[in-house]
């Protein structure tokens, strides 16, 4: 077949271990063949993060917002450990973190749902798409220990120096305190982001808080998102065919337990991580679940919602065989590919993604796996493939597609 051409480039974000290695692999057996691959380049690594003072993150969330879509590979966010082995000048932020705060993104998480590899919830039929919000909450929390008895108070100062206060708690002897805080800004961008994805998607959006407890800081979540859909996006929805439904949040577990999924869950901070690990857990495992950042003014981020794989790189560099799991990593590349190809009326490029995808899903579903999923698949006598090896699979059914 004549190779796919791509109009517009693709940033693309490499990173760092295993994933780095699968990295290289699916390009070169799974895209480069069918594909004249067309990407703005930059190294996530951590040694080349390392080298540039970290500026290459900052080009590459700013290359995002010059081409609209991205494809990032899974990168390390370094810890003490991180700064002995790669002598590091400093304890870097984490990428995801920065790209994230640049581009004002919501992160939206789906399982990939495969035969033979079941959900625990027995009636999940369909992917259920988490979108949490990643700012401020607990996340951002100021805390303290109370020695003993005393006033805690809530001040806040003005510009202007005026003083506003409520009573948190009277102790009668020791206790502790937390400070949350949030940005109406960020609140409405998570909502923008999460609008415009359901209308990209053309699925249902559900909203949950708990603001009949929190009547100020829930209840001004539940707020913006009415205020925003109902000036923004409601004749878009009802166009669309799809609805925007808001509830507290522990009715909204008690429905996502008892629905067939096939919508999106919008959370604040801490619920959306939560839930998010729930979900991605019942459905079957964190290296079947795709994610995408996306940001109101619509730029794409695609990535791997897992990382690094270290202990399999360790395996690998010591000339060990690994079987590790790439399809989250070639979802990725595919989700990127098919809204490159939107954006830019590429209806080939477009096919060429869904029968990536295709190709994915058949191959585990014949029996060719790796050992994580041979590890919970209801497939009797699978055949556990290694790295390279499952990536060659997925090829020749790819290629019978074409």
């Amino acid at each position: 077949m004549e190779k796919i051409k791509m109009t517009t480039p693709l940033v693309e974000m490499d990173g760092d271990e295993m994933t780095r290695i699968l990295w290289k692999m699916i390009k070169d057996e799974l895209l480069t063949p069918f594909i004249e691959l067309n990407t703005e380049y930059y190294d996530l690594g951590l040694e080349h993060r390392n080298e540039t003072d970290d500026k290459v993150t900052f080009e590459s969330a700013e290359a995002t917002k010059k081409y609209g879509v991205a494809v990032k590979c899974a990168t390390i966010t370094p810890n003490a450990a991180r700064m002995t082995e790669y002598n590091l000048k400093e304890m870097w932020k984490s990428p995801n973190g920065t790209i994230r705060a640049i581009l004002d993104g919501t992160v939206f998480r789906a399982p990939i749902v495969v035969k033979g590899i079941e959900p625990c919830v027995r009636n999940w039929k369909k992917p259920i798409t988490l979108a949490r919000h990643a700012y401020g909450d607990v996340y951002k929390a100021t805390e303290m220990k109370v020695p003993g008895k005393g006033k805690a108070e809530l001040v806040f100062t003005d510009e202007n120096g005026n003083e506003t206060r409520e009573l948190i708690h009277e102790f009668d002897g020791p206790g502790i305190l937390q400070g949350q805080h949030n940005l109406e800004s960020s609140i409405e961008s998570f909502a923008r982001s999460c609008f415009e994805y359901a209308l990209s998607t053309k699925q249902d959006l559900w909203f949950a808080t708990k603001d009949t407890i929190s009547k100020k800081y829930d209840h001004t979540f539940k707020d913006k998102f009415h205020d925003i859909f109902e000036a923004e996006y409601k004749e878009k929805f009802e166009q669309a065919g799809i609805t925007y439904f808001y509830t507290l949040i522990d009715d909204a577990v008690a429905r996502v337990m008892k629905s067939e999924g096939g919508y999106i869950w919008a959370c604040k901070n801490y619920d959306g991580d939560v839930m998010s690990d729930m979900v991605s857990s019942a459905f079957g495992s964190l290296a079947m679940m795709t994610s995408v950042l996306v940001s109101p003014q619509g730029y794409y981020e695609y990535e791997a919602a897992h990382g690094t794989v270290q202990r399999h790189y360790y395996k690998h560099l010591n000339g060990e065989e690994t079987s590790t799991n790439s399809v989250a990593t070639i979802f990725a590349w595919s989700g990127a590919l098919r809204k490159r190809g939107e954006l830019d009326g590429n209806g080939e490029l477009v096919t060429f993604a869904d029968n990536l995808e295709k190709a994915c899903i058949s191959t585990i579903e014949s029996g060719k796996m790796t050992k994580d999923l041979a590890l919970i698949t209801s497939i009797e006598n699978p055949t556990v493939l290694n790295s390279e090896g499952f990536i060659k699979a997925i090829r020749e059914n790819l290629e019978q597609l074409y």
